[in-house]
C-alpha cells in the first residue's frame, strides 16, 4: 500500500471516528463524559508533540534544535493570532460564544458561523500535520493520528452542541461537522505533495505540528479542567493526562518495535 493511500486512510478513519463518537456522545446528552475525554486529549497531545514529534524533528536530517524550537516558537505565535482573527471575525461585541453567551436562546447562528470557519481551518491544519508525519516515519503518522483524534472527539461534541445552540437541527449540525471534516482530507493531500517537493522543510513543519498541539492542549483545552478544582477532580484529570500520554508512548514503542 502507498504512503499516500495510508495518510488518506488515516485521516478519513480518523475524522469518521470522531465524529460519529462525538455525535454519539452529544446525542446521548451526557456532558460529564466531555471532561473525561479532554483529560486523555490534552495526554496524548502533550505525549505525541513532546515525546514524538519534537525529538523526531530534532533527530532528522535537516534538523537541529535552533530550526525546530524557531519553528515551535513561531508556530506558538501563529496559532495565537489565528484563533484572535477568527474571534475577531465573528464575535463583535461581548456576547459571543468566545466570550461566554449570557442566555440559554439559540443565537442565529452567529457561533455556528465561527465555529464552522475555525473547524475547517483546524482539520485542514491537522490533515497536513498527519501527512508530513506519516511521510517521516510510519510510527510518527500513527501516533500523531491518535493524538490528533484524542482532541478531535471532545472538540466535535463541544461543536455539535454550539451547532445545536444556534438553532440548528441534529441532522443539520451532523453534516456541517461531516463537511468540516472533509478539510482534513484536503490538507492531507497538500501536505503529501507539498511536503514531497519540499523535503527540507519537514522539520519546520514538524515544529509547526508540535506548535499546534501544544497551544491546543495547554491554551484551549487545559484551562477547562480548572473549572473543577475539587481534589478528586484533579486527581482524576491527572490520571487521566497520564492515560493519554501513556498511550501515545506504548503505540510508539509497540510500533517501533514491529518496524
Amino acid at each position: 500500500m502507498s504512503i499516500l493511500a495510508i495518510i488518506l486512510i488515516a485521516t478519513a478513519a480518523g475524522s469518521l471516528l470522531s465524529l460519529l463518537l462525538a455525535a454519539v456522545v452529544a446525542l446521548s446528552a451526557r456532558p460529564h463524559w466531555v471532561p473525561v475525554l479532554v483529560s486523555y486529549a490534552i495526554g496524548a497531545l502533550l505525549g505525541a508533540s513532546l515525546l514524538e514529534v519534537l525529538p523526531e524533528a530534532v533527530l532528522m536530517k535537516d534538523g537541529n534544535i535552533e530550526t525546530v524550537a524557531k519553528a515551535l516558537l513561531g508556530g506558538i505565535l501563529l496559532f495565537f493570532l489565528l484563533e484572535k482573527l477568527v474571534l475577531w471575525r465573528h464575535c463583535h461585541d461581548e456576547i459571543c460564544e468566545a466570550h461566554g453567551s449570557h442566555g440559554h436562546s439559540h443565537d442565529h447562528g452567529r457561533s455556528a458561523l465561527m465555529i464552522t470557519v475555525g473547524d475547517t481551518f483546524h482539520n485542514f491544519v491537522d490533515g497536513v500535520i498527519i501527512a508530513g508525519a506519516f511521510l517521516v516515519d510510519f510510527r510518527l503518522g500513527v501516533v500523531t493520528a491518535l493524538a490528533i483524534i484524542a482532541h478531535e472527539i471532545p472538540q466535535e461534541i463541544g461543536d455539535f452542541l454550539i451547532l445545536l445552540h444556534s438553532g440548528y437541527s441534529r441532522t443539520k449540525a451532523l453534516l456541517i461537522n461531516l463537511l468540516t471534516g472533509v478539510a482534513t482530507l484536503a490538507g492531507a493531500l497538500v501536505g503529501y505533495f507539498a511536503l514531497s517537493m519540499l523535503e527540507g522543510w519537514t522539520p519546520v513543519l514538524l515544529g509547526l505540528a508540535a506548535a499546534s498541539m501544544l497551544y491546543v492542549a495547554l491554551s484551549d483545552l487545559l484551562p477547562g479542567l480548572h473549572k473543577r478544582a475539587e481534589i478528586a477532580s484533579t486527581l482524576q484529570q491527572l490520571v487521566l493526562i497520564g492515560l493519554g500520554i501513556g498511550s501515545v508512548a506504548l503505540i510508539g514503542y509497540v510500533i517501533g518495535n514491529g518496524h
